[in-house]
């Protein structure tokens, strides 16, 4: 990403998400995770990020 900022957000909102779901991370390489674990936090950024999208339309 060419943004260090917007990089920096994004990583904190998947470590938000990962411990919303109870998948432990470490900064950097997370190669031993497993596909579902992988999958959970991908399904829980893609809900927030929906939830937010919806509460903006209602304004």
């Amino acid at each position: 990403m060419a943004n260090k900022q917007a990089k920096q957000a994004l990583e904190q909102f998947k470590m938000q998400a990962a411990n919303e779901v109870g998948v432990n991370l470490n900064q950097g390489y997370n190669g031993d995770l497993t596909a579902r674990q992988a999958g959970s936090i991908g399904g829980q950024m893609v809900k927030k990020m929906i939830e937010s999208y919806e509460q903006g339309m209602q304004k």
